[in-house]
């Protein structure tokens, strides 16, 4: 399995959209979203996969983290895997620990 990258969707003067590869981590003791390479992150989540809690708690994370708002982020594919492809809107993407 290859590390999938950031992807630019599109640009405009409002930010960029981008796709980044999660692996959620439900019944974490802690709430975090980390960098695992080049545009692979992992999501620790305090919730549980009911009812969509776990989902709904890393699109506050992504947002968090990003600094825009919830509305701005969707998970693409996987919203019943803990492998999943969300994407961010509006915003210029932050390099993970260790891109370049």
């Amino acid at each position: 399995m290859g590390h999938a990258r950031t992807q630019a969707v599109k640009s405009s003067a409002a930010g960029a959209s981008f796709v980044i590869s999660v692996r959620a981590k439900p019944r974490s003791s802690v709430s975090a979203l980390e960098p695992a390479g080049p545009g692979t992150w992992v999501a620790r989540l305090r919730s549980s996969p009911v009812d969509g809690q776990a989902n709904a708690e890393l699109v506050a994370l992504v947002a968090k983290h990003f600094g825009c708002a919830k509305s701005a982020v969707s998970i693409v594919s996987g919203a019943s895997a803990r492998l999943k492809l969300v994407k961010v809107s509006g915003v210029v993407p932050r390099p993970a620990d260790g891109d370049s």
